[in-house]
This record gives structure tokens, C-alpha cells and sequence, in this order.
């Protein structure tokens, strides 16, 4: 009796935690603490979009915004340009509110009831979503316009992101001191990918690179085509990234290493252009093309298994894919469900505002936010 007890005790926490740290591990699947979902943004989860979905609800922050809602415990945060956070309720309720008085276009991160966040004036500032204060600020000497990362340095748990003074920087996620810090070739305007114990980011230099988290060094680098504007996104050995050039690479990873490279998709314009991060399922990968096609590749043999073509022109948003589902954005203001194994489209819904922001799906609802600040909730009626 006692062993079966704790055999399924072991298969409870498995489930629950889905091999995350304890602080981050979702809450009855009401969390999605980064824009992509996960810290290897891969733009995949298992839980399922609701199956008749309604607008339950909609908030006007009635202020712009490029962020993407991140949600924890079933509260929706994002920030706007003009440096206002809100937090929203599963209700439509406002709940939190915190002025950071300075220009913002990151998406946010939470981790441990910390809300953390990139300014374009160069700091990084960490907001307790429970005491509505700042913890710390950290400063860089150029913008920051992604959501950061958390990973472990050295045996501390550490705030990762880049800033356009050209260093990817790594800080203590409870005090906000420095543990590391690497210099690239130019501006960082994406996240980066956590992948086992090494951190990749693309950037305005066009090269890929990988750094290993104990050490702070890099352990490898790849030159693209042309500068990377997003992020690449991990699943298990392999990373997908984009350059601004509209090609698409797949890469093999072995210890921090390069082992092989491939280009899966070629740009055909010589004025097209990349900036949506690649959704990746154990089977297939689904690319945002600037030929206003919504892609699935085949990860094995890198056949096209379908393409879609989408409602205008398809902008900075990237597609999530809700286990059998794809939900994709176009910066004209439609949001799509697609079949994702025959990409026949299953739902539509014009919001009538640009997006440019990517969805937010926990248990039960999906979260769009538009470029003028509306939070809009879909959920079964």
C-alpha cells in the first residue's frame, strides 16, 4: 500500500509541475509566466483551447502597447508604452495597477510573485505583484525590448536578458546584483532560450550563440544571413531560429555545442523580413512567413505537411500551438484556430484592433491583447 501511494504521489508532482522549477510550477494551468509559455520558448503547451470559444470579456487599457500577457494564478499582466502595468482578473476585474513613470515595449516575466521587466531607458526592475512595489532595479547603458529569461548561474537562480548596449546580462532574481555578463557584437533585441544548462540568443550582429550557464562563457556561435530581430526557440535537441531575411534554420545542439545546421525555409524575397518566433511540437514546427502563410514543417524529413494563408499581413505576432491546435495572430486584428495536423481553419474572430503581441493560454481560456491595449478573454460560454 504505501508504495502504490507514493507511486502515485511521484506521477502527481510529474504531472502538476511538468519538470519546472517549484517557483514557477503552474497553478492548476493558470499561469503562462512568459510570452512563449516556457523558458525554452517553444510556443507549446498541452493544455487544450476552450472548444466553442466566446469573448467572455474585454479591457480597455485605452494606452499602446507591442507587449505580449504573461498570466499567473489567472491574472493577466501587461505593461504600455507608457510605462503603466495592469494586472486584470480572470473576471475582467482590474487588480493591479503600478506606474513606472518611463517608456516600455518588453513583454514581462514572473517568477516567484516577482513581476520583472525591460525599460527603454535601460533598467531592468523588479515589482512584487503582492506588495505592488519595486524590489530592485538594475541598470544597463541601452534599451531593453524583450521579456527576460530565468535560468541557473553557477548555482543561482538568475534574470537573463539582453539590452542594446550589447551585453547579455545575468542577475541575482532576488537582489538584482550582477553574476555575469557577455558582450556581443551589437544591439540584443530578443529573449533568450533556455536549453539544459546554456543559454541562446540571436542579434542585430547575426550571429547565434549559445553561452553555458555555469561558466558564463560561450561554448559556441553561428553566423546567420542577416541579424536576428526575435528569438530562436528549443525542443529538446534542436533550436529554430529566424533572420530578419525571412530564412529559417534548424539547429542540432550536443553539450553546448553546434553539431549540425540546415536552412528549412529560404527566403524568396530580397525585401521580406522575419521577426515571429517558431512554435515547435515533438513533430512539427509551425513558421510565420512574411508571404502571409502560416507554415508546418515536418521536423523529421523537413517536408511541408500543410501551409495556410492567413488574413493580412501576419506582423510581430508568433503562433501557439494548444496540443491538436494552432492559434496564430495577424497584425490586421484576426485571430485563427487551425487543425494543427491538417491546418483546416476552425474558428475566427476579427477584434477589429492591430496585434502584435502573441496569445497567453492557460486552463479553460486564451488571452489576446491588442496594439491599443485591449485585453481581450475568450473562454466556452
Amino acid at each position: 500500500m504505501k508504495q502504490a501511494v507514493l507511486f502515485f504521489t511521484l506521477i502527481y508532482l510529474l504531472i502538476s509541475c511538468k519538470g519546472e522549477p517549484d517557483k514557477s510550477c503552474s497553478s492548476g494551468n493558470m499561469d503562462w509566466h512568459i510570452f512563449r509559455g516556457d523558458a525554452a520558448l517553444s510556443g507549446y503547451t498541452d493544455t487544450r483551447l476552450p472548444k466553442k470559444p466566446v469573448l467572455l470579456w474585454a479591457y480597455k487599457g485605452e494606452t499602446r502597447t507591442v507587449s505580449s500577457p504573461v498570466t499567473d494564478n489567472g491574472t493577466t499582466y501587461w505593461c504600455d508604452k507608457r510605462g503603466y502595468v495592469r494586472g486584470v482578473d480572470i473576471t475582467g476585474k482590474l487588480v493591479f495597477e503600478y506606474d513606472m513613470q518611463t517608456a516600455v515595449e518588453a513583454t514581462p516575466m514572473i517568477y516567484d510573485s516577482i513581476l520583472f521587466i525591460g525599460r527603454i531607458d535601460g533598467f531592468l526592475t523588479a515589482i512584487s505583484l503582492a506588495g505592488k512595489d519595486t524590489i530592485w532595479t538594475f541598470e544597463t547603458m541601452g534599451q531593453i525590448s524583450a521579456s527576460p529569461n530565468i535560468a541557473n548561474f553557477g548555482g543561482r537562480e538568475a534574470v537573463v536578458f539582453g539590452s542594446y548596449d550589447n551585453f547579455l546580462y545575468c542577475v541575482d532574481y532576488k537582489d538584482g546584483k550582477e553574476i555575469n555578463r557577455f558582450e556581443s557584437g551589437y544591439y540584443i533585441n530578443g529573449s533568450v532560450a533556455l536549453r539544459k544548462k546554456s543559454v541562446l540568443f540571436g542579434g542585430c550582429d547575426s550571429w547565434l550563440r549559445i553561452i553555458n550557464c555555469k561558466t558564463g562563457e560561450q561554448t559556441d556561435s553561428l553566423l546567420l544571413d542577416a541579424y536576428v530581430p526575435a528569438s530562436p526557440a528549443v525542443m529538446g535537441d534542436y533550436c529554430y531560429v529566424g533572420d530578419y531575411s525571412g530564412n529559417i534554420y534548424e539547429i542540432l545542439l550536443e553539450r553546448g555545442k553546434i553539431i549540425r545546421h540546415k536552412k528549412i525555409m529560404k527566403s524568396e524575397n530580397e525585401s521580406g523580413s522575419f521577426v515571429s518566433v517558431p512554435a515547435i511540437t515533438p513533430e512539427t514546427v509551425y513558421l510565420l512567413s512574411d508571404d502571409r502563410n502560416l507554415y508546418a514543417i515536418d521536423r523529421k524529413d523537413g517536408s511541408v505537411n500543410w501551409k495556410y494563408m492567413l488574413k493580412g499581413n501576419v506582423g510581430e505576432s508568433s503562433p501557439v500551438v494548444c496540443l491538436d491546435k494552432v492559434i496564430v495572430c495577424t497584425k490586421t486584428g484576426i485571430v485563427s484556430i487551425l487543425n494543427a495536423g491538417n491546418g483546416k481553419p476552425e474558428w475566427e474572430y476579427d477584434t477589429g484592433e492591430q496585434i502584435v503581441g502573441s496569445p497567453a493560454v492557460i486552463k479553460g481560456y486564451f488571452l489576446i491583447l491588442t496594439a491599443k491595449g485591449t485585453l481581450l478573454c475568450f473562454g466556452n460560454k
